[in-house]
């Protein structure tokens, strides 16, 4: 009877690493394969055990069982495994990007996965625009660590789908950046439907000019901003970089984000994860028949010139939220405008991979925002 039991268990083990290779149709199920992505290596100890336990079954239900959690195991291990291999070839590939850079560490590192997160930093919350507005926007300031002179400036735009979400999202990399040199200005915007594009776009520009004229105080270079968004920020900050055009943006980073707003609505549906229609119309005031001009200037795909600052695409394969292909069109087009770019696709991350960032989408992600960010802002 405890044979039995062990190879149900087991099977309901082995299970798990296999759903988080669907894409997900849930905002559990996406969740869920979050957790067995970033955190697989860990949860191998589980099946692990029940071949332990296996062994000691003997006989064929024991070999079962083994069989059953060995495949569990190499399934859970597959993000570390794939990124490993892709970590060879980073620095390769961003190399004949952006550059040489010099980094302190490599790509991933089994060393490192046992890491929770990065020490905090001293945060300081700072109004940064109110005219017009009825509510003050704030940016959260993160000054840059072991730097000698004025620092350069991420400025992070977060996500949720452009009607929540607020600066505080995912402040660990804000955190990392500041310890690597980097100041960090984490901003707030005016969220949809209250407020359509573009002023969001407007409320970016405004924290940019709002950083520069305090640069004396913050230990900024005004001439050295880099713009990093995720999701629905990291749309903003690619239209906002290609769109109005400032020579102190020197790149931009887009986390899983959508680049091209009219062939999103293409393929969106009222009953998808996420809604998508009802977020593209309450954003951009309508459909493309009646909002064209907003589809496109929030499209990075189609706003995108010859003289677009150096970008740096990261976007899991398996996102359910925001399809792969999104980053990969805007990649393209920028290969036929020669702009200096490169995608890093992880075929196992879903979306919000860097959430986590010892993980091996995290250890990814750090490492080629790093490399970007020594190479655009030299």
């Amino acid at each position: 009877m405890l044979g039995w039991l062990l190879l149900v268990f087991s099977l309901m083990v082995a299970t798990a690493p296999v759903l988080s290779l669907v894409r997900a149709h849930s905002l559990w199920w996406w969740k869920f394969s979050l957790l067995v992505h970033e955190f697989g290596h860990f949860l191998a100890v589980i099946p692990l055990l029940l071949i332990g336990a296996g062994w000691a079954q003997g006989g064929r239900l024991g070999v079962v069982i083994c069989w059953v959690n060995f495949v569990a195991i190499l399934l859970l291990l597959r993000p570390v495994a794939q990124a490993v291999w892709i970590g060879l070839r980073l620095p390769a590939k961003l190399e004949q990007a952006f550059g040489r850079a010099t980094l302190p560490r490599t790509p991933f590192s089994w060393a490192a996965l046992p890491t929770l997160g990065a020490p905090a930093v001293p945060v300081q919350t700072r109004e940064f625009a109110r005219a017009g507005r009825p509510d003050a926007l704030l940016l959260d300031f993160y000054p840059a660590l072991s730097r000698d002179g004025p620092a350069p400036c991420v400025v992070v735009i977060h996500g949720g789908g452009w009607d929540n979400g607020d600066r505080t999202q995912l402040a660990g990399m804000n955190h990392w950046l500041a310890r690597r040199g980097y100041a960090v200005a984490a901003v707030s915007y005016r969220l949809a439907p209250d407020h359509i594009w573009p002023a969001q776009a407007d409320d970016i520009e405004a924290a940019l000019a709002y950083l520069k004229q305090n640069v004396r105080e913050l230990g900024l270079d005004p001439m050295r901003f880099v713009l990093l968004g995720r999701s629905a920020g990291g749309q903003l900050s690619t239209a906002v970089a290609y769109g109005r055009r400032d020579p102190a943006v020197r790149g931009v980073v887009a986390l899983y984000a959508p680049q091209d707003q009219v062939f999103a609505w293409r393929f969106s549906r009222e009953d998808d994860l996420l809604g998508a229609a009802r977020l593209l119309r309450q954003y951009l005031g309508g459909t493309p028949e009646i909002a064209s001009e907003a589809y496109t200037t929030a499209s990075a795909y189609h706003i995108a010139t010859s003289s677009a600052p150096p970008t740096l695409l990261i976007h899991g394969q398996n996102d359910a939220l925001v399809w792969h292909k999104q980053s990969e069109r805007l990649h393209a087009k920028l290969n036929e405008l020669r702009v200096p770019n490169a995608l890093v696709s992880l075929p196992w991350a879903t979306h919000a991979f860097d959430y986590h960032l010892y993980g091996p989408s995290g250890q990814l992600t750090t490492y080629a925002i790093e490399w970007f960010l020594k190479t655009v802002t030299k």
